[in-house]
């Protein structure tokens, strides 16, 4: 049994029945059409709605209905997945951005990889290897290492945005002011240090020298220069201040958050899959920048508290692309939700950098798929077709002999890692037409609740 109206839903009853399996395929049940549906138990039940509220209720009711049922839930949260998990018995949390990260990641970071993943163990990468895949051992290459320090180092003293900028000047200038004063006063006037630093101080102040120096006009008239001077410092210190303090902060002025600028990735797109992706970078010790068009995007905190830069800005932006430094950049990933703004970013890239590494994700929109036929535009994944590969196997597991640990998306077919055999082809239906349930309905993204209307997707 599939429930839901997304492509994936659609996608995953189409390639059970290619497979020969029965299935019942409900778009949005209430509590009737559920109690009548599973009068027969299936064989497993795949919930595959738009948003985590919704999945969580069609999981904890179709287990109240049936609690033998194997339920395979498509949820994004991982608190919720973590506590349907310890809730729900055989039931299997399943995150679409959470599949697909690895293989982004892999393209991004090695051209030879089909996906690249660490678990805490060392970075391990898949490649293909005559007729099969192969697992092995993982490192970024002397070069790309040594681009990526250099990135970040070049990033703390090249600031993005421009309180930040203002907030360096007016600091780096007043602290070259109270350090030129200092070695003034102890290199020619012998002064001692602490009294250097007090007077030093009183000039950065702005109220002047301790004490006039007989003989010494020319300090005086300096000091006084100085103390003109670090008024506009000081005005440009609070500006960005100010700014940083009721600004978003998304970009660290020094530390972890600053913007790299070279050997780096960057990501356009901050949602689940953007996000997900990301981590998977930073874990990978690849250095990553976000790009983001909504300011009020709900993953901005949890970038922010994961301490990944963010940029708000258009992704498909050319001048957008050149001040993050694309030219210098390791990849682009262009990852949003709509597959004509990630064709509209790939192409906006291709005009900056043409010889750049572009990933995209691909999966609703049959767009994507005309446009790589017209214009060789990346490297392109489709999450609909992973994730389906992912869910069916999981569907199937006891004729599989085991549940499937992890899928890799390759350029045309998806290989799903099962204990004992490895990393195996899985066919997937080429379309997502069911019968079922009619196409262009519900997207990945969408709600919709138990008895209740649905509202537009966000």
């Amino acid at each position: 049994m599939v429930i839901g109206a997304t492509t994936l839903a659609r996608r995953v009853c189409a390639s059970l029945k290619e497979s020969g399996n029965p299935v019942d395929h409900l778009a949005a049940p209430d509590d009737q059409d559920l109690r009548r549906a599973l009068a027969v138990p299936p064989s497993g039940i795949a919930v595959l709605v738009g948003d985590d509220l919704s999945a969580l209720r069609y999981a904890l009711a179709v287990r109240h209905v049936c609690d033998t049922v194997r339920i395979v839930v498509t949820v994004f949260d991982r608190t919720v997945a973590q506590q349907l998990r310890l809730l729900l018995p055989d039931c299997v949390p399943v995150s679409p951005a959470d599949l697909l990260a690895p293989t982004l990641a892999g393209l991004c970071v090695d051209p030879d990889a089909l996906a690249v993943w660490d678990e805490g163990q060392g970075a391990v990468a898949v490649r293909p290897q005559e007729d099969r895949l192969v697992a092995a051992a993982w490192r970024a290459s002397p070069a790309a290492r040594r681009r990526a320090v250099l990135g970040r180092l070049r990033g703390q003293l090249q600031p993005h945005d421009a309180d930040a900028r203002l907030l360096l000047i007016g600091l780096l200038g007043i602290v070259t002011v109270l350090v030129l004063d200092w070695i003034w006063l102890v290199g020619a006037f012998h002064k001692p240090v602490s009294t250097a630093f007090l007077e030093a101080a009183r000039v950065v102040a702005g109220v002047g020298p301790a004490a006039p120096h007989d003989g010494h006009p020319g300090y005086e008239v300096v000091s006084g220069v100085a103390m003109l001077v670090t008024v506009g410092f000081t005005a440009l210190l609070t500006a960005g201040i100010v700014d940083r303090m009721f600004g978003p902060r998304l970009v660290g002025v020094l530390g972890p958050r600053v913007l790299p600028r070279a050997g780096h990735v960057i990501v356009v797109g901050l949602g689940q899959v953007g996000l997900r992706l990301c981590q998977t970078l930073r874990q990978l010790g690849v250095p990553v920048v976000g790009v983001e068009r909504e300011p009020a995007a709900p993953n901005l905190r949890l970038a922010r508290s994961m301490g990944i830069p963010v940029v708000l800005a258009h992704g498909e932006d050319r001048e957008v692309l050149a001040r993050l430094g694309l030219g210098r950049a390791g990849a682009l990933a262009a990852v949003g939700s709509h597959e004509l703004d990630n064709i509209a970013v790939a192409v906006a890239a291709h005009g900056v950098a043409p010889d750049v590494r572009v990933v995209l994700r691909a999966g609703e929109d049959e767009a994507t798929a005309e446009t790589r036929a017209l214009l060789p535009l990346g490297l392109t994944r489709d999450i609909v077709r992973t994730s389906a590969a992912f869910v069916t196997a999981q569907l199937t597991a006891e004729r599989a002999g085991a549940a499937p640990r992890r899928v890799v998306a390759g350029a045309d077919c998806d290989y799903v890692e099962l204990p004992g055999r490895g990393l195996v082809g899985w066919p997937v239906a080429a379309g997502d037409d069911c019968g079922h349930v009619p196409g262009g309905g519900e997207r990945d993204g969408g709600r919709s609740v138990l008895g209740a209307q649905r509202p537009e997707a966000g």
